[in-house]
Order: structure tokens, then sequence, then C-alpha cells
């Protein structure tokens, strides 16, 4: 079956207070004695769906999701302090011993393999298979692609709309401006800042667009958050200690069973990032779909990731 499985409800949600600030919102749903993954989201910011429980066999898998600090339904809305990378993989630790689970498989597609792949290498004994989607490693030439000078040759409609927040003799560090704005007190200008960024990547993550996928981010609660947190993050370097920490590390994981699924034509994750991901990534399954953009919405990732879910409930 390559298809979505049908909608189905969780059978379990809470509140996990994490810190003196977070409270993160969590949900389980599928089989409670099934073979448990966590799904991490995308963004970072980006919160969950409710679709992202259809990409896996509700009979076979007890899937945990979970939004990020600061998204979704999780609180503070937006709180960029102690809102890290290493913050969130303490969550998803935190996950794991308030369930009661000893290992999982890790589902997570842009940020969320990102994300995926730090858990990883930092709890390798708990990671049982990881399923990874449009590669993001968080690097300078990655951020410098999407948000400062790449992709807006291939969308310079959309790269118009974009920059036209930012006043001209700030848009030589795109993301330093954006930061400037999406932590501004003036709500206005933040709120504008917000949809712009959230806009420029609705509308440039499939390879054939559809006005539909923008109603989300025409909220500007989840714009906000999908915003405010995604430009800190990036700001900060991913707070990782180097630019090519994933990479450089990716050895500790070699013998954890993989799949990289990658569309050819992701302008937000360009496929390099996965071939370089792949390359680097002793015993790594590269699976690149010939027609498809960066959207786990497309049909041929779609198909892909469900294939692999299917596959993967041995581990």
């Amino acid at each position: 079956m390559s298809k979505l499985y049908p909608p189905i409800e969780p059978f379990n949600k809470f509140y996990l207070n994490v810190s003196s600030i977070h409270t993160i919102f969590v949900e389980e749903s599928g089989n409670k004695n099934g073979k448990p993954v966590i799904f991490l989201h995308g963004g970072p910011g980006g919160g969950i769906e409710s679709i992202y429980r259809q990409y896996f066999n509700p009979k076979k898998w007890r899937i945990i999701i979970f939004d990020q600090r600061g998204c979704g339904q999780s609180i503070p809305h937006a709180e960029l302090k102690e809102n890290t990378t290493w913050d969130l993989i303490d969550d998803i630790e935190k996950i794991r011993r308030y369930l009661s689970i000893n290992s999982w498989v890790i589902f997570g597609g842009s940020w969320g393999s990102t994300l995926s792949l730090s858990y990883a290498i930092t709890h390798p004994k708990k990671c049982k298979a990881l399923i990874l989607r449009g590669i993001f490693l968080l690097r300078k030439i990655e951020i410098d692609w999407f948000y400062q000078n790449g992709c807006s040759y291939i969308f310079p409609d959309e790269w118009e709309n974009y920059i036209s927040v930012i006043p001209r003799n700030e848009r030589n560090n795109l993301i330093g401006a954006y930061y400037k704005l999406l932590t501004s007190k003036n709500q206005d200008q933040k709120t504008q800042a917000a949809k712009a960024w959230a806009r420029w990547e609705a509308r440039t993550s499939k390879l054939i667009q559809n006005k539909k996928d923008l109603h989300r981010f025409e909220n500007h609660k989840v714009a906000e958050a999908f915003s405010r947190i995604e430009c800190h993050y990036f700001i900060n370097k991913g707070f990782f200690d180097n630019d090519n920490w994933i990479l450089e590390n990716i050895y500790k994981i070699n013998n954890v069973p993989n799949v990289i699924i990658q569309g050819r034509y992701d302008m937000v994750c360009p496929i390099r990032s996965a071939w370089d991901l792949h390359n680097k990534w002793k015993n790594s399954n590269l699976i690149i779909v010939p027609d498809a953009g960066h959207s786990m919405l497309e049909e041929g990732i779609q198909k892909k990731l469900v294939e692999y879910t299917n596959l993967f409930s041995k581990y």
C-alpha cells in the first residue's frame, strides 16, 4: 500500500512540562501496543497536523507526535527563551521516558530531519531506525541558498514578496533584518514580517504549487511561531558547535537502519544536502523522487514515505 491511511484520532493527549518556561503538547495514536515511532515536525516552529498520523499503519504503529517548544498547542506561544536544538533533544528524551519506551523509530523531514539526525547521534542506542525526508543539515550554504541568494533565481516573483518588508539598505543580511522585525515590539511589523517569511516557504515547497496550501500561514499565530522560531534557530546557526556538526558526527549512527527520501526538485532543501549526507553516512539508503519538490504532501514523496513506514514496521 502506498496511499495515506484513513484519518484517525489520538487515543491519548497530554501536556508535559519540560522546563521552567515550556510545556509541550504530545499525542499518541494508532496501536497502544504497536511499534513506537516519534514524528518530528518541520520548521522549527511548524507544529503538528492531523494528516501526519496517516503515514503509518495504525494497526502496527504506536504514533507519537508533539508540538516542539513555542509552536502549535505547546506553551508559551512563539517563545524563544530556552528554545534550542539541545533543548528539543532533551524534550524527546523526556517524552520517551515518560511513555516508558525503551527505543523507537525516528521519522522527520526538513528541519525534522535535522532534529532526527541530531537526536540519533546524541542517543544512538534509543534509535531503532530513521525515516528521513528533505534533508536539511543547517549549514550556512543551505541558509544562504534559500534565504539570501539562490532560490530567488527560481522564484523571482515570490522573492519580491519575501524581501518587500525589508528596507533596501538591510537586504545584504536578510536573516538579520528579519530577526529584527520578528523580535520587534511593534505587533503590526512583526505580523507583516511573519506572514511574508512563512508565505515564501509555502510558495516554494512543491514542484507544482497549490494555492490551497497557503491558507495555514494566513493564521497570524501559526505564521508568527513558524517565522520567529525558524529565524531564531537560523541566526544562531542551529546552536551547533560548527557548520558541519551533523556530517562530522554521522559515523556514530552508521549501524542504524535508515532511508533518505528526497525530491529531485526540492527548492527549500536542495538535493545536494541529501547527497552529501548519503556519501558521508555508511550504509545509508537514498531514494530520489524524480517528480517532487520539498513537501511530504506531494504524491511521489507520500508514496515512498508510506512504503518505508510499512517496511520499517519490522524494526
